[in-house]
């Protein structure tokens, strides 16, 4: 057949025949508005961050106070991670992320929305402080799911947004003394007085923000500037519907950060919402994705020096969060925010060191 199908084609078939999306899909109401009868109905509504309480704290707060409000989750979530994204002092998401090898920021960042089961994504995208929005309007103004590049930049400056310069000087001096210290044999010196305190100083930040409403609806926002000092053009898994992040209103949303290259061969957060589907509780999900990212790992060889970790809340507003690596000082964490206040607890990890035994 030559006809082309559209996306939005295909869900009115879908809808239509009554397969291949959850109910809540077939009856889309807007992701930017509150549910039509603000009841609780037996859930507590609550906001989920990746970050422990430093940054768990205030994400989360924002988030709440879109919920509490009477805001939707969509704009609940995405507000909580609009903090990380313009806040300097993380060199790791939005503006002061670390930058690519050519000292260029660019920003990856991904959201998804329960009832309708929609998502929309930028990646690779340079000068706009706030991905997590630009992916929304991906989401809710086009046809597309992923845009990047030059095509990402361009479509956000159509929307308003204005091209700024992300690198702070923080975040260059992280570069340059990257550079200067990457090789013994070309011209790039580092100050006579000063030695890198980090060979492997490249690293790489994430953050998951998930939401649920008093209605029982989902929504999730993932964002970074990826890994520091990374090829440019490199995307890892945060863009990516699945992977970095996954939502499904009948079951739970899940996120992830760390070594995305293995999340991404894993599809792990749809892993992870999958084994909740299947009864798992949302720790016990986050484990089985470790579990199947090490196994992977081992088959071929591969000594795990990387670490991945998994946050995720079911329907019933249970939360959980597991790591690949960690250790008794520096446990994975999440946080949470709903009604009786701000929580934040560690989760198991399944290998300590670098490449050694299980735990």
């Amino acid at each position: 057949m030559s006809a082309r199908w559209s996306r939005r084609g295909f869900f009115r078939l879908a809808a239509a025949l009554g397969f291949g999306l959850p109910a809540a899909a077939r009856a889309k109401t807007g992701p930017g508005k509150p549910a039509a009868t603000p009841t609780w109905r037996g859930r507590p509504p609550l906001v989920v961050c990746s970050r422990g309480p430093e940054w768990g704290r205030p994400v989360s707060e924002a988030a709440w106070q879109v919920l509490a409000s009477g805001g939707g989750v969509l704009d609940a979530v995405i507000a909580g991670a609009n903090v990380v994204e313009l806040d300097p002092r993380d060199d790791s998401v939005g503006y002061g992320g670390l930058p690519n090898e050519e000292g260029v920021v660019q920003l990856d960042s991904c959201v998804m929305y329960g009832p309708t089961h929609d998502c929309g994504a930028v990646a690779c995208l340079e000068g706009i402080k706030t991905p997590s929005r630009v992916a929304r309007l991906v989401m809710e103004r086009t046809d597309h799911m992923l845009l990047v590049g030059r095509g990402a930049q361009r479509f956000a400056r159509a929307h308003g947004f204005q091209v700024e310069n992300l690198l702070t000087e923080q975040a260059r001096l992280e570069w340059l003394r990257w550079k200067e210290n990457l090789s013994r044999d070309d011209d790039w010196l580092p100050p006579r007085d000063g030695i890198y305190r980090d060979r492997q100083g490249r690293r790489h930040g994430t953050i998951n923000v998930l939401g649920l409403d008093g209605a029982g609806n989902l929504a999730g926002v993932t964002t970074t500037s990826g890994l520091s000092f990374k090829i440019p053009g490199r995307v890892g898994d945060s863009p990516i519907i699945g992977a970095g992040l996954y939502v499904d209103n009948d079951v739970g949303a899940a996120g992830a950060t760390g070594r995305g290259e293995e999340v991404i061969r894993s599809c792990a957060s749809f892993f992870v919402v999958e084994c909740m589907r299947r009864g798992m509780n949302p720790t016990a999900a986050c484990l089985a994705a470790c579990r199947r990212i090490i196994a992977i790992n081992r088959r071929n060889g591969v000594t795990i020096d990387f670490s991945d970790k998994f946050v995720a809340v079911n329907k019933r507003g249970q939360v959980g969060c597991a790591a690949v690596m960690g250790s008794k000082k520096k446990p994975p964490l999440v946080a949470w925010r709903d009604g009786s206040g701000f929580h934040s607890q560690a989760g198991p990890y399944l290998l300590t060191g670098r490449g050694k035994n299980w735990d």
